[in-house]
């Protein structure tokens, strides 16, 4: 099977096809047809409905039912609902809303409006990174087009429904990805969560009920009203229907976007799609749900990706990064480097975020320095899960993941880094050297000319020597050494 027929094309079916900032393109593919559908020939009750039938779920991490969320919104009594885009996508690597966002904004707004039709809301916000301009920039022009032909505003095509648009532009706090942490930031405040209940769809925007759903949640809505809730359903599994879009990146030959239906399995997305590993290295993992995923080890390659069974395996869909890693990366620095980007961007508001994380984070910075002990593996993982336990949101709740993850799959790893004080990848630079092996030397001096602090000595033809006292442990001599004369350990 080819990369091309793995793959399905629905949150993304126009993005490089048409010209995102001319409507008229839109329109020509069958752009704000669900819109009309929507508006003349189903009452809010049916949109509801349909929408909760074809078993869409929150692509934005959680997998929650959107109809379900929708039809919360639609029951809460009020004068004033809003509509709100989570379009603040901040997990390392991941680049779904962003393409779909400057590739095919219509799609999100016409979404955007059948979505305030179906729960009664005539206000929406979309919240986007301002680090995305080209995205913000066709976002502002869709908005205007639209609203030129009518299909914004006020009494939409004669309908009588009014849907007006506007952007908020986030400033780069990976917090804010949470829905209330969002919330407080459109209204001025610190980007900071709070508890639930009551949820948004009861209690959100200016504490009026807000549905919120993330860019590629929205990206589905238009075709499942167009097509059917049954069309829908044919992609994906019983659990999760449709399609996920993933960003694929790491050790792969084919980095990139790729939408899948649920259930494809993570060997098809990782050898077929992406072309396997690159060099010819072993694969290792798949870190999937970004910072707050956890690695999925090569012997569940064979895993289908949908909401449960990564759960199962102790990681995430999330908004859908996926990094490959092969056998020259280090599991314990992989944990290092999510949780050193989690405990920055935490808001600090709870105890367990704040000062659970840098603790987990000292643990992590003494075994990869070679001054672990023992005690250290049952630490983190039981810090780990009173931190996911105890934290007030999910960035909290989900951060120790990469860890908890990695100690269930690679602890050996763990332990020859705490009981062997080595790194078995050669990737941790205080507990590698490297030494020229005598037998192999042929004193072609590449070594030495090669090496940036000039550490390694010996004369032509002669065998060379490392002075381990100067040496940086750059690597560049066991990369350039043409006869493998030089190992690292």
């Amino acid at each position: 099977m080819s990369s091309m027929t793995s793959q399905v094309r629905i949150a993304l079916r126009n993005c490089g096809v048409i010209d995102p900032e001319n409507i008229k393109d839109y329109i020509a593919t069958d752009g704000y047809d669900a819109l009309a559908k929507a508006l003349f020939t189903m009452t809010p009750d049916e949109v509801v409905e349909t929408v909760k039938k074809s078993g869409l779920r929150g692509r934005g991490g959680a997998g929650f039912p959107t109809g379900v969320k929708w039809e919360t919104a639609r029951r809460s009594e009020s004068d004033i609902k809003y509509v709100l885009c989570n379009a603040d996508e901040g997990d390392p690597g991941a680049f779904m809303d962003r393409s779909v966002l400057e590739g095919d904004p219509h799609c999100v707004l016409e979404a955007m409006a059948i979505c305030g039709y179906a729960i009664g809301a005539n206000q929406g916000v979309i919240y986007v990174r301002a680090e995305y301009p080209l995205a913000v920039k066709r976002l502002q022009i869709a908005i205007e087009q639209a609203s030129e032909l009518g299909l914004l505003g006020d009494n939409i095509l004669g309908s009588g429904f009014s849907f007006n648009l506007k952007l908020y532009f986030g400033a780069g706090a990976f917090v804010c990805g949470e829905e209330t942490s969002l919330m407080n930031s459109v209204q001025g405040g610190r980007g900071e969560p709070r508890l639930k209940p009551p949820f948004p769809a009861v209690k959100g925007l200016w504490d009026k009920p807000t549905n919120i759903n993330n860019v590629e949640t929205y990206a589905n809505v238009a075709q499942i009203i167009r097509r059917g809730w049954e069309w829908f359903r044919q992609f994906g599994t019983e659990k999760s229907p449709g399609t996920k879009v993933f960003a694929l990146a790491g050790k792969v030959n084919n980095v990139g976007l790729v939408e899948v239906p649920m259930g494809t399995p993570l060997r098809t997305i990782v050898e077929d799609i992406g072309g396997g590993i690159r060099n010819n290295k072993k694969f290792k993992a798949a870190q999937t749900g970004g910072p707050s995923g956890g690695c999925i080890p090569a012997e569940h390659l064979d895993t289908p990706i949908e909401y449960e069974s990564l759960i199962g395996l102790g990681s995430m869909m999330g908004s859908g990064g996926m990094i490959v890693l092969d056998e020259d990366d280090c599991m314990v620095g992989i944990s290092k480097f999510y949780l050193t980007f989690t405990a920055e961007e935490s808001c600090g508001k709870c105890t367990p975020c704040r000062i659970g994380n840098m603790r987990l984070l000292e643990i992590l910075d003494r075994i990869t320095e070679g001054n672990g002990e023992e005690k250290d593996l049952d630490v983190l993982e039981n810090l780990g899960n009173t931190i996911k336990d105890t934290a007030l949101c999910g960035l909290g709740q989900s951060s120790p993941n990469p860890i908890i993850s990695t100690l269930r799959y690679f602890r050996k790893e763990y332990e020859e880094h705490i009981f062997n004080k080595r790194c078995p990848a050669g990737s941790c630079s205080k507990l590698i050297g490297y030494k020229i092996l005598p037998e192999k030397c042929t004193g072609c001096t590449v070594c030495a000319r090669n090496c940036p602090v000039s550490c390694i000595s010996g004369e032509r033809k002669q065998v060379h020597v490392i002075d381990q006292e100067r040496c940086t442990k750059c690597g560049v001599c066991f990369s350039k050494c043409p006869f493998k004369a030089i190992i690292r350990g």
